[in-house]
């Protein structure tokens, strides 16, 4: 298959997993309980307390139209493609389950509806942000500040949204509307950590008297590649050859594994990189 077709299958497949995600944390969790957590989503559960005959799919869809063009103009075609697939996808999927399956009430403890439904959304969230798109509306406007001021996305979301959940408190009233508002926070934190996640990688500095034995092992078994630099031993004042590399946690534990058995004096420095990007590893064009 073409590497491109690929990799758009790739990202639409994640894309598609975090969009059903989101909606089952709206609908069966957020929706019942009037718990209006920011985002488009919470603007439609505001407007549905007013119009309870609208469905919040379809408010969901109505309000993300009025704010696609702002995403074609300011991130691009393929961002604007993405996203456009995210909402309808978003809002179609939840049109199902209000149409076939409707919501129950699972628990009525709100504070349990609060957190699970929170940390669902933020799972699908990730998910969807971490492969270029966005759910619509105020994601939107996150990931412009994101992008044009350099913003994290969580707390991009946080700005936005909190206008949202001040809406909640008016509208539903002290208990569900300061939820809502933990809710926004702890969603934004949940972001940016699941977003930290799905790309961290390992970052090794490696000094070994066996360094040729473990160049060939992070060649030929682990299919990466590694940097040696030149250095000289401050102690012992001899020269010295330095590996650096970069690798994911399950790579990174192969090697150090490896390093233990051929060479268990080895000298292994290790950092936690939270993005990486170019050849291996994400695209940097993306």
């Amino acid at each position: 298959m073409n590497p491109k077709l690929l990799n758009a299958f790739k990202d639409y497949t994640m894309i598609t997993i975090g969009i059903i995600l989101v909606a089952l944390g709206l609908e069966y969790f957020h929706i019942p309980h009037n718990i209006a957590a920011g985002g488009v989503s919470g603007l439609a559960i505001i407007i549905n307390s007013f119009l309870p005959q609208v469905p919040v799919g379809a408010i969901i869809l109505t309000l993300n139209l009025v704010l696609f063009l702002v995403a074609f103009l300011t991130l691009g075609g393929g961002f604007g493609a993405k996203t456009l697939y995210a909402s309808f996808g978003m809002s179609l999927f939840m049109w199902v389950v209000e149409r076939f399956y409707p919501p129950v009430i699972l628990t009525e403890d709100l504070f349990i509806n609060a957190a699970v439904g929170t940390i669902i959304i933020g799972i699908g969230m990730s998910l969807v942000f971490n492969f270029g798109a966005s759910t619509g509306g105020t994601d939107i406007l996150a990931k412009i500040l994101s992008k044009y001021f350099h913003f994290d996305i969580g707390k991009s979301l946080l700005l936005v949204d909190f206008f949202i959940g001040l809406g909640g408190v008016l509208t539903f009233g002290i208990t569900a509307g300061l939820y809502a508002l933990l809710c926004i926070i702890f969603n934004g934190a949940l972001i940016d950590r699941f977003i930290d996640g799905f790309n961290t990688a390992k970052e090794l500095m490696i000094i070994s008297r066996k360094e040729g034995e473990i160049i060939d092992f992070i060649i030929h078994e682990l299919d990466r590649s590694c940097t040696v630099l030149n250095g000289y031993g401050g102690y012992t004042s001899e020269d010295i050859q330095v590996l650096y590399a970069v690798l994911y946690r399950r790579d990174y534990i192969r090697l150090r594994n490896f390093i233990r058995e051929i060479d268990p004096r080895a000298f292994i420095s290790v950092n936690e990189v939270h993005e990486v990007l170019g050849e291996g590893f994400k695209d940097i064009k993306l």
